[in-house]
């Protein structure tokens, strides 16, 4: 697979021979990589096989170095004479003006140019995972709401102005999407999953990369593979799964997102799974995903990934030994910086103890990325797009133009089209959990807000957003984006109604001393606002992110108290929930009168979640992630065998309180009229289906339909039901819409006892659900003739087409999701 950031145009004119071959346009790009190689010394070829971590210069001077914790101090004057392969993070280290980070980086790329023979630019890389991580940019929501909404199609869009931000500003690749799936959710990790489906993680992430790298930025699959499935949920802890579970869980994202997105980048994971790390597993790195699946483009380790081969896993006994087995497995770009790539690996090579040709085979792939972003083309500028006018007017005037003072304050990351965006996914992403009837609220007098995240601004914010993952360092810059509390935004949703706000207790503390004026609130109030949930940070210090894991799924601190207070104060209560995960909620689940759910809804969240409260949107979010029932129950997932289940022989339930892709809306869809065109198909053909779906109620609304396979007999264990499709249908009151779907047999695929992947004749049921607990229609079909085997190029997907009538055989695959 070939990243489709560029795309190269055949010249008719001869090549150039006065300019070397390898930034001649009009020679192909194998032509210009083995050129430039054969011209390259070792130390040359290793430099553009590292990063260096460095910050831009909030003056606009070149960028410095990070002096990060885990590493010395690089030299940057040092190394650039032999070159550089990649810039860390130049703008998600330390707030600075947008504008003077680009002017930064044009600097330190012109000096990096300048410094090396060959005048290689860096490629820069940043994070992007709710957005481009930098000082003033848009906050979207984190991954776990883009998996709510159900809908690729407006996550491309996303993805696309996030790559447009990011380009402007002269940046290269983006540190997203995640691929794991959940399969516990006391990981601290899950707010920046996309749920605990693969099929759901697959499409809506193969959407998010076809939007980055429209706007020419390379996406980076994360985490390869199985970084999601550690022991107890604990970060970064070893890997059980067997081969099976690996192969049909884990894996399948990965392949989907290769398949269809042209994606330039995967980032190895940290986890080792039965013994053997990911970033030294050449079965994994070159014999799946380059030899099987075809992949062309880079592979660069996670943050230190390659010293902790000797340092967390011990399969390394040295730095040479750890470059050595990261680049005999297929990594070939050490990240954040350079540590076991530069001189360890140099001396390796030196005495022989690695093979030179690991590093050209590195090399190939790192400079034909370089070639398709036009970074050797001769003529590359320097000068990103946010900059070009004052570039002009630098030329034409030298006392005008790209001077600090000239351009701060000139680049706007966080547009009103930014926010408008940030806005639709946020009220898509809004899942309405339980309802009584008490929401929409109709111009309440009294409302009690309460709750520690009543009046947080950062309750909205994940833990690679911007804010949280580097501003807290700062806390005397201002948070550069507008934060409105809940308490403001609904405010400004019902301007009639007096709101009294009580903390009651903080997310995660102890204390009680505040349950006494919260519940004076409540019960002087016409209905109670509890706003719980998540405090996102890093490593221990949130309750949710990277290195929070939780061990158990009861709300932090004393968050479940103050709810038991708050419904046994007689007033309705409508728990809100701002949280990187689902928690169980006690008798809430079955005792407050309405349930709202928000993963992290980023700067547009608290207004979402006020338009849900007050009617003014219509709920459409379904649950990517199962909620749990009790606090211990613990790893569980919908897509259990039936032994997962509860059942008569443990006295652990671990039925959810709300199933995976469960979500209600204020309106009623009825299910009706299935019609199958053939109940039997051969084990390489196709079922078509179709049904009639109404709105029954009295205003618009969505609803999103799903697809799902249950195989009641099977040559191995199955789930007892897996998501293989799915459509958001929004219908008028009172409209209705023949829902039509065409279901390959490849979707009933499955790793067979032999560890290939077979279709297997039998019975088959396919369910038009609500929810994964809530089918509406099923037919019960059967797939015929012998088992068959099939592979990577396998029918990914269940189509859902409106025009297209049971029976009509299936257009040629686009390389779209038609999850979607």
């Amino acid at each position: 697979m070939t990243a489709n950031v560029a795309v190269e145009t055949p010249r008719a004119d001869a090549p150039d021979t006065a300019t070397p071959v390898w930034n001649d346009p009009a020679h192909d790009t194998g032509t210009r990589v083995s050129a430039l190689i054969a011209a390259m010394s070792v130390e040359e070829k290793v430099a553009q096989l590292f990063g260096v971590w460095v910050g831009a210069s909030a003056e606009g001077g070149e960028v410095a170095p990070y002096q990060h914790e885990m590493e010395e101090v690089v030299d940057l004057g040092a190394l650039l004479p032999a070159g550089l392969g990649q810039l860390t993070r130049p703008f998600g280290t330390a707030p600075v003006d947008p504008a003077l980070g680009a002017l930064s980086l044009q600097r330190t790329q012109e000096r990096v140019v300048a410094a090396g023979r060959f005048g290689i630019p860096a490629l820069a890389h940043e994070e992007c995972l709710a957005g481009f991580a930098t000082w003033g940019a848009t906050a979207y929501p984190v991954p776990l709401s883009w998996g709510a909404t159900f809908d690729p199609a407006l996550v491309r869009r996303m993805a696309a102005a996030i790559g447009r931000d990011m380009r402007a500003v002269g940046i290269h690749q983006g540190l997203a999407p995640v691929l794991d799936v959940v399969r516990d959710v006391r990981w601290g990790r899950v707010e920046e999953t996309i749920g605990e489906d693969p099929y759901l993680v697959g499409t809506v992430a193969t959407a998010y990369i076809q939007g980055l790298q429209s706007a020419g930025v390379l996406a980076t699959l994360k985490h390869f593979v199985g970084y999601s499935a550690s022991r107890a949920g604990r970060n970064l802890a070893p890997v059980a799964v067997g081969e099976r579970e690996r192969a049909d869980v884990l894996l399948p994202p990965f392949e989907m997102a290769l398949r269809e997105s042209g994606v330039g980048s995967v980032m190895s994971s940290y986890t080792d799974t039965d013994g053997v790390p990911s970033a030294a597993d050449a079965s994994l790195l070159t014999g799946l995903l380059r030899d099987t699946w075809g992949f062309e483009g880079t592979v660069v380790a996670d943050y230190f990934g390659i010293s902790f081969l000797r340092t967390l896993h011990g399969v390394a006994g040295d730095w040479a030994g750890a470059a050595g087995a990261a680049l005999a497995a297929g990594v070939d770009v050490e990240l954040p910086t350079v540590k076991t790539f530069g001189p360890p690996l140099l001396a390796a090579i030196a005495d022989g103890r690695v093979d030179e040709g690991l590093v050209d085979r590195a090399l190939r792939r790192v400079l034909t990325q370089k070639v398709r972003l036009g970074l050797l083309d001769a003529g590359w500028s320097p000068v990103p797009e946010a900059l070009a006018d004052a570039h002009a007017d630098a030329e034409a005037d030298p006392d005008a133009g790209a001077e600090p003072d000239a351009v701060r304050g000139t680049v706007d990351l966080d547009s009103a089209a930014n926010r408008e965006l940030a806005r639709e996914v946020a009220e898509q992403a809004v899942v309405l959990l339980a309802n009584d009837g008490t929401l929409p609220l109709d111009r309440p007098r009294r409302i009690a807000l309460v709750g520690p995240n009543a009046e947080e601004p950062h309750a909205v914010l994940g833990c690679y957003s911007f804010p949280v993952h580097v501003g807290v360092k700062h806390p005397s810059t201002p948070v550069g984006i507008g934060l409105p509390t809940l308490h403001e935004a609904l405010r400004r949703e019902f301007p009639d109604a007096a709101v009294t706000v009580a903390a009651g207790c903080s997310v995660d503390g102890p204390e009680t001393d505040g349950f006494a004026e919260a519940v004076r609130a409540a019960r002087a109030a016409d209905v109670v606002i509890a706003a719980l949930g998540d405090r996102a940070g890093l490593f221990g210090r949130g309750t949710s992110g990277e290195g929070c894991d939780a061990e158990s799924v009861a709300l932090p601190g004393v968050q479940q108290d103050l709810l038991d207070a708050l419904l046994d104060s007689g007033t309705p209560v409508v728990p809100v929930l701002l949280a990187g995960r689902p928690y169980a909620l006690g008798r809430a689940a079955d005792g407050a009168a309405a349930i709202v759910q928000s993963f992290f809804p980023g700067e547009e969240g608290t207004a979402a979640v006020a338009g849900v409260l007050g009617g003014r949107t219509n709920p459409s979010g379904r649950l990517p992630v199962s909620v749990p029932r009790g606090p211990g129950a613990q790893p569980t997932t919908y897509l259990a065998p039936r032994l997962g289940q509860a059942n008569e022989v443990s006295n652990v339930d671990p039925t959810a309180a709300f199933a995976f892709g469960h979500g209600l809306s204020y309106t009623a869809f009825a299910w009706s009229g299935l019609e199958v065109a053939a109940y039997e198909c051969p084990t390489d053909g196709e079922f078509a289906l179709s049904f009639t779906l109404r709105n029954t109620g009295e205003r618009d609304g969505t609803e999103v339909v799903q697809l799902y396979l249950h195989d009641p007999v099977a040559s191995v264990v199955q789930p007892v039901q897996r998501l293989v499709g799915y459509a958001r249908v929004a219908l008028r009151a009172g409209e209705e819409r023949r829902v039509r779907a065409v279901v390959p047999a490849d979707v009933a695929s499955f790793t067979g006892r032999d560890g290939r992947r077979v279709v297997e004749p039998g019975a088959l049921e396919l369910r038009f659900s609500a929810s994964s607990a809530a089918p509406r229609l099923t037919a019960e079909v059967t797939l015929t003739g012998p088992p068959r085997y099939v592979d990577h190029t396998r029918r990914l997907h269940a189509e859902f087409d409106p025009h297209r009538d049971p029976g009509t055989p299936a257009a040629a695959p686009d390389g779209e999701p038609h999850g979607g």
